[in-house]
């Protein structure tokens, strides 16, 4: 971690006219648990009326998440948690294990020993976490969506 009087610059660009300070705010502070809760509405604000409805985003609406916005999110992850956490971590992490999901699964402390983790309790909400533990997805709905946001045009 870099000491409390650097002061880090990052880009909170939007196609949306989307307000990431609160979710800049939260990293900075290491509230890692409200930073995710910041990321998943986000996320469903900027998929659309639905996803804001039901509060998840469905795999489809992935491919709606502007570019620059879904990097901007990353971006936020990857500065204040000195590059451990992010959908780009993530996805290297799963380009490494051959895009094995239960590899990844594993790798990332989402599960252990056949169980998956159960959330919120057991997930860790500091810097202690396995490398691309943060954000986390909703792994109990399936692959899809986070296959959806690694393949999606953000990563090049």
């Amino acid at each position: 971690m870099t000491d409390s009087t650097t002061t880090r610059v990052v880009s909170l660009a939007s196609e949306r006219n989307i307000d990431y300070s609160f979710l800049q705010s939260a990293l900075e502070a290491q509230d890692f648990q409200t930073a995710d809760l910041l990321t998943r509405e986000l996320l469903c604000q900027l998929a659309g009326d639905a996803a804001i409805a039901r509060k998840w985003v469905y795999f489809t609406e992935i491919d709606r998440i502007p570019t620059t916005d879904l990097q901007t999110i990353d971006r936020l992850w990857l500065t204040y948690s000195d590059n451990k956490f992010g959908f780009s971590v993530q996805r290297q992490i799963w380009l490494g294990k051959g895009k094995n999901w239960d590899k990844l699964w594993v790798e990332l402390g989402w599960k252990t020993n056949n169980n998956w983790t159960r959330y919120p309790h057991e997930f860790t909400w500091d810097s202690s976490a396995p490398k691309g533990h943060l954000p986390l997805s909703n792994q109990l709905r399936g692959v899809r969506v986070l296959a959806a946001i690694f393949a999606h045009p953000a990563w090049g």
